[in-house]
């Protein structure tokens, strides 16, 4: 059974369409449908419907897919494992990461990782925290340094690096601003500008209003730190930013009696043995 095919099965399950699965595999449309014909002529059984332009897993899809993750992952341990053999630390190593931490956190880290491990071929994917552990989840990245999640998912390890204060802050113009003391009821007769429903930061937000009883009102969000600090900053809502990026802010952090923080951190796979270069980064981390 060719692990080639079993990718393009594993890439069009996940993406949902052969063309998005061979943009993902630097592949042309035609070689995904080759390689995913040859898998379903070999298992005898047919793993999409494919109506109009939906592709859509059949039950014997659904059933094996687990069992194709599984293979790639034992396929991938063996080439680790068989690094591990050697001394020297090469090769690759697939990195996902926020664009808040590789702005703010990482640059010290991959310096010095450059300079101790020159050999290594760095791959850094720049997501959302939670699409970065789904990628780690489905072995996709070896490892993700990110905002860690509330509860950890089953098969994944997570390990604390850092503690992200976060601030209530709004531009010295808006009301709140005025305000000696924000209650919560005052803030939530405001818009805000917030990360997007469901994201890590977002939901610490809400679990702590959901016990005050409180709902805030969302004029607009986006998941890019840096773009809410400008929102914020031109008036069009309060916010809830690092306090780590807020030093040459246009902002006025509001006094709000809520002190909410987020963890920063690293994310592996439990099922999966870590290659050199993983160890390697891991030795640069605080």
């Amino acid at each position: 059974m060719e692990f080639g095919s079993l990718r393009a099965f594993l890439a069009i399950a996940d993406s949902g369409s052969f063309s998005a699965a061979a943009q993902q595999l630097y592949l042309s449309q035609p070689a995904v449908s080759k390689r995913l014909a040859a898998l379903e002529e070999e298992l005898n059984i047919r793993l999409f419907d494919r109506i109009g332009r939906r592709v859509r897993l059949t039950h014997a899809g659904e059933v094996l897919l687990p069992k194709a993750r599984e293979m790639l992952l034992q396929a991938q341990d063996m080439k680790h494992l068989a690094s591990n053999l050697q001394t020297e630390v090469s090769g690759a190593l697939t990195l996902g990461t926020s664009h808040h931490i590789g702005l703010h956190r990482l640059p010290p880290v991959l310096k010095s990782f450059r300079a101790s491990f020159p050999q290594v071929e760095l791959d850094i994917r720049f997501m959302d925290s939670e699409a970065a552990c789904q990628a780690v989840d489905r072995g996709e990245l070896e490892m993700a340094i990110v905002t860690l999640p509330n509860e950890n998912p089953a098969h994944l390890l997570t390990r604390e690096l850092w503690r992200d204060a976060l601030c209530f802050v709004a531009a010295p113009e808006h009301p709140l601003a005025k305000a000696p003391l924000v209650p919560l009821e005052m803030l939530a007769q405001h818009p805000a500008v917030l990360p997007g429903p469901g994201t890590y930061t977002r939901s610490i937000l809400e679990l702590a209003l959901q016990e005050q009883n409180i709902e805030i009102t969302s004029s607009m969000y986006t998941n890019y730190m840096e773009t809410l600090k400008m929102l914020a900053e031109i008036n069009l809502g309060w916010s809830l930013l690092p306090k780590s990026m807020l030093a040459q802010a246009n902002l006025k952090i509001l006094q709000v009696r809520l002190k909410l923080e987020r963890s920063l951190g690293l994310v592996t796979h439990k099922g999966r043995t870590p290659s050199n270069p993983a160890r390697a980064l891991v030795s640069c981390l605080p």
